[in-house]
């Protein structure tokens, strides 16, 4: 997401350049302390990564690049003859594009631009649960659900109760499901044209949770929740990615508004605030897509995203603790949305795989048995 935060940096950083320049060409020099205030925010003053000290480790594979694309979100399902396929958004072109799983190159486009059955208007977030395809749709203002592997229209939702959605996250319950939306809606433009951003009052309304049941061939959705902190610590000011684990009642919630801070928001499954944020303290970009790592020992890791410009760095956290268990990087992957841990074993990649977008242009994948290795995790078994 291009979020506000990013252009009030940008404008933040135009006008101090330009009020340097000014004083430059007065008639008294420039005092000492000028350039300390146009370097403080710029990325020169952001350790890299291999200043960090993070392991980097190899792409198993990038895909084709397709600037006019725009590529957001991934999400992967594996098919009934072993091949798993890899759906991204394609925002500029309203369609979801399929790679192959396990080589990366590109299978098929699908859909166009419209309001109807199977088309799509800026399409953003998606996600895989079964075998259905859930797409939210930020100008349609709706989330989409096709069937698998035809792509076939099954239900489509929520245009009645969204204003700019961005990220999802399903979370199966008996026969039906739960879908949780992050709403990213503003209280208009100023005068030259930036978002501004509600009141904390009125922030309630971050996260819309919808239940789907079964009905017929289909299924029936309905709102059951809005949320969202008013307090200043778990105020969600600007959203798009959101995970949850339901085996421990929690939800982590990206902010990305870079003026606040790089942090998760940690929330309960009905929307409550946890009184918690994590990754503060080591994120230096924008945070971004979120996943869980699941072992059938009840262990884990949560996989979070720091949206590095000039190179994307994967920080790991205990599923239980949320202590931060390492980071790692690519040797080319950047400007990272979203991402998508596939976690069943597959001949190409036994312990799972990670894929990740690359640079709004296409996608890469890490092998997890390079991540666990890199970090010196513990063995995952998932049943």
């Amino acid at each position: 997401m291009t979020t506000l935060a990013t252009r009030r940096a940008a404008r933040t950083l135009s006008l101090l350049t330009i009020a340097l320049a000014v004083a430059g060409c007065g008639g008294e020099p420039a005092t000492a302390a000028a350039p300390a205030a146009v370097e403080a925010p710029t990325a020169t003053t952001t350790p890299s990564p291999a200043e960090r000290d993070i392991p980097v480790i190899g792409e198993a594979f990038l895909t084709a690049m397709t600037p006019e694309d725009n590529i957001d979100s991934p999400a992967a399902w594996s098919a009934p003859d072993g091949n798993i396929w890899v759906i991204a958004t394609a925002k500029a072109t309203d369609t979801l594009v399929v790679y192959d799983g396990k080589t990366g190159e590109t299978l098929r486009t699908v859909g166009s631009l419209g309001a109807g059955q199977g088309e799509f208007e800026r399409p953003n977030g998606v996600a895989v649960a079964d075998d259905l395809l859930f797409v939210v749709e930020r100008d349609n203002h709706r989330v989409q659900v096709l069937r698998l592997p035809g792509f076939e229209h099954v239900s489509t939702f929520a245009a009645d109760d969204l204003v700019k959605p961005y990220g999802l996250w399903v979370n199966k319950v008996g026969n039906g499901y739960e879908v949780y939306v992050t709403d990213a809606y503003m209280a208009g433009e100023d005068a030259e044209g930036e978002d501004i951003l509600p009141a904390f009052s009125e922030l309630d309304r971050r996260v819309k949770r919808f239940a789907m049941t079964p009905s017929g061939d289909g299924f029936d959705a309905r709102l059951v929740s809005a949320f969202g902190d008013t307090g200043e610590q778990g105020a969600l000011r600007v959203v798009e990615s959101i995970w949850g684990d339901a085996a421990n009642d929690r939800l982590l919630i990206a902010e990305e508004d870079e003026t606040y801070a790089n942090e998760l928001k940690v929330y309960d499954l009905s929307g409550n605030f946890a009184g918690q944020t994590i990754g503060r303290d080591v994120f230096k970009a924008q945070s971004e897509g979120i996943m869980l790592k699941s072992c059938g020992d009840g262990g884990g890791w949560w996989i979070t995203t720091e949206q590095g410009k000039g190179r994307t760095v994967f920080h790991l956290f205990d599923r239980a603790t949320l202590a931060h268990a390492g980071a790692v990087t690519g040797r080319s992957v950047a400007n990272t949305d979203g991402i998508w841990l596939h976690g069943s074993a597959s001949d190409r990649f036994p312990r799972g795989v990670l894929y990740a977008v690359h640079d709004d242009q296409g996608m890469v994948a890490f092998d997890w048995n390079d991540i666990a290795t890199a970090l010196s995790l513990p063995a995952c078994e998932v049943r």
